[in-house]
């Protein structure tokens, strides 16, 4: 029998697995972070995502450390690549995303320098949660200090799009307000020659409503 490289990658992933004793809380924590495609995250974002105390994720992301699963980087955590194999079948997001705003960008403006001026950022009631990077682009992420309702900015190319994620019985009219407050801080990080003008061009804008 010839054993292939993938057999032998195959073999020292199920090796790593055995080696790792995860309890049922660890494993959710790590479901959850691939849950919402985190690529870099930070602390506090991820302790008021899953609403748990912050001694006990501490431990827990130590814990996780230890075993190679996670890393510390300049940014926060992220997922090494044994935890991304550690966690084979991530779990489905049970909160729909809501669109609230869709514009375009101009091609004239430098996409980079204004995701660097919002990584990490807290505004206002806004929260840093982290970053999922993708083939499609780059998804910042909030979360709301008192509703802990989620904000997402999406950047492509010429795109940018922000949604919310509401829990049940939490008040959208809050998510509105807070991506209202997102969309006025990336306004205000357009600077030169056209400082003061209108650069971003709404194409679609759900307002305060009810959803069913």
């Amino acid at each position: 029998m010839v054993t292939t490289e993938e057999d032998l990658g195959r073999f020292s992933q199920i090796e790593q697995s055995e080696d790792i004793d995860l309890t049922p809380r660890d494993s959710n924590i790590l479901h959850a972070i691939q849950d919402e495609g985190l690529t870099v995250f930070a602390f506090d974002g991820l302790k008021r995502l899953l609403g748990v105390h912050q001694e006990m994720l501490s431990r827990v992301l130590d814990r996780l450390e230890d075993e190679g699963l996670l890393e510390k980087v300049s940014e926060g955590y992220r997922l090494t690549d044994r935890g991304s194999h550690q966690v084979a079948h991530p779990l489905s997001s049970t909160q729909p995303r809501i669109p609230i705003v869709q514009s375009l960008l101009p091609h004239d403006i430098d996409v980079q320098r204004i995701i660097a001026g919002l990584k990490g950022r807290w505004f206002g009631s806004l929260r840093w949660l982290g970053y999922s990077q993708t083939d499609e682009g780059l998804v910042l992420k909030w979360i709301t200090e008192e509703d802990n309702i989620q904000i997402d900015a999406k950047f492509t190319e010429n795109y940018l799009g922000i949604d919310a994620k509401v829990g049940e019985e939490k008040d959208v009219s809050q998510a509105v307000k807070a991506s209202h407050q997102l969309m006025g801080h990336i306004s205000r990080l357009y600077s030169g020659p056209r400082r003061g003008r209108n650069l971003l061009t709404p194409v679609a804008f759900f307002p305060d409503m009810s959803f069913a």
